[in-house]
């Protein structure tokens, strides 16, 4: 596919994949419209650390992907959506569900809706891991059974559902994209490899995480962004859930030593139960089949360790922006 001149439009412009995915389809140059969330202080997430000439080529609209009148302006006239905007934070979804309800599946009623009536040529959905719940076989593939395990990824399971639905009852031309456990500069500290960094490079003498023995896949940013592209190009992906992983699980506890291996650190890990998943909400395992993602061509541009250096060093030159010695819910 040509992107030069394609009319794009990426909701949740202002997060971490999201912004990242901002800056690679600026580079292929695409015609960017980045739909990022409305607040009073007119800020516009990662968005905001591009340089001045990046920000030049955006089309910056902001409002509130909840409310369907908002959705349909902001997609009018757009050729691919890329929809990224949702409620993420697992814990914060425990006390606060009935938002993830009105964000996730709401919010993407809104885009498939909008884009139906739009007509829009392309719209790339984005789903997470989270769905398919602690996994029942390994590697999981997209027809592992979906397990609603936290309120946050019972809405995911809501709004996948939607997306589907519009594609097989108004053949709407939807791709549905499934990121494992995605890290890299710019992800917040409610993350768990942030949180380990974070705590390390501030100085910390014990590192509090929560259950250490889960198994995660975990896929570089850059690498999730370009398999996303690399579906947008895709025709076969086209009504059609692919995951996007590394087809390998490491355990967070040795996640954790790797890390401090990396940084040159030894210190001692302490339970900490906040940090913790009430027992049956915790998802036990995660690993990626990516046979269907490799069918595409698609390859990965960086290993666990070369992924993990870059974050490092961009999370030591932005340590400021981090609040290592508070838990992010």
């Amino acid at each position: 596919m040509d992107w030069k001149g394609k009319k794009v439009i990426v909701t949740g412009a202002c997060g971490f994949i999201g912004s990242h995915l901002v800056e690679a389809l600026l580079a292929l140059g695409a015609s960017v419209r980045a739909f990022t969330y409305y607040n009073s202080f007119n800020t516009w997430g990662w968005i905001d650390t591009f340089d001045e000439e990046l920000k030049s080529k955006l089309d910056v609209y902001c409002g509130d992907i909840r409310d369907a009148y908002n959705v349909r302006d902001a997609l009018d006239g757009m050729d691919i959506v890329f929809h990224l905007a949702a409620l993420i934070a697992i814990p914060y979804s425990y006390i606060a569900p009935a938002s993830y309800v009105k964000t996730n599946i709401e919010g993407t009623l809104n885009i498939v809706q909008a884009a139906k009536d739009f007509k829009t040529k392309r719209i790339i959905h984005t789903s997470t891991s989270e769905v398919y719940g602690t996994a029942r076989y390994v590697p999981i593939d997209e027809g592992h059974p979906l397990q609603g395990q936290s309120p946050y990824s019972a809405t995911k399971i809501g709004a996948d559902a939607i997306a589907e639905s519009f594609y097989k009852a108004f053949s709407l031309p939807i791709t549905i994209v499934r990121p494992f456990n995605t890290y890299g500069p710019r992800q917040s500290a409610r993350a768990i490899i942030p949180t380990i960094i974070t705590q390390i490079e501030a100085g910390a003498k014990i590192i509090k995480l929560g259950s250490q023995h889960p198994t995660r896949d975990f896929t570089f940013v850059k690498d999730t962004v370009s398999a996303m592209i690399s579906l947008a190009e895709s025709e076969e992906s086209i009504g059609s859930v692919t995951n996007i992983g590394s087809n390998f699980e490491i355990s967070i506890g040795t996640l954790t030593s790797k890390i401090m291996e990396l940084m040159d650190a030894n210190l001692t890990i302490e339970f900490d139960e906040k940090r913790a998943r009430p027992s049956n909400s915790e998802v036990e395992r995660l690993w990626a089949d990516t046979t269907r993602l490799a069918s595409t061509g698609w390859r990965a541009s960086y290993s666990l360790d070369a992924g993990l250096n870059e974050t490092i060093q961009w999370i030591r030159k932005n340590i400021d922006k981090y609040k290592a010695d508070i838990y992010n819910v």
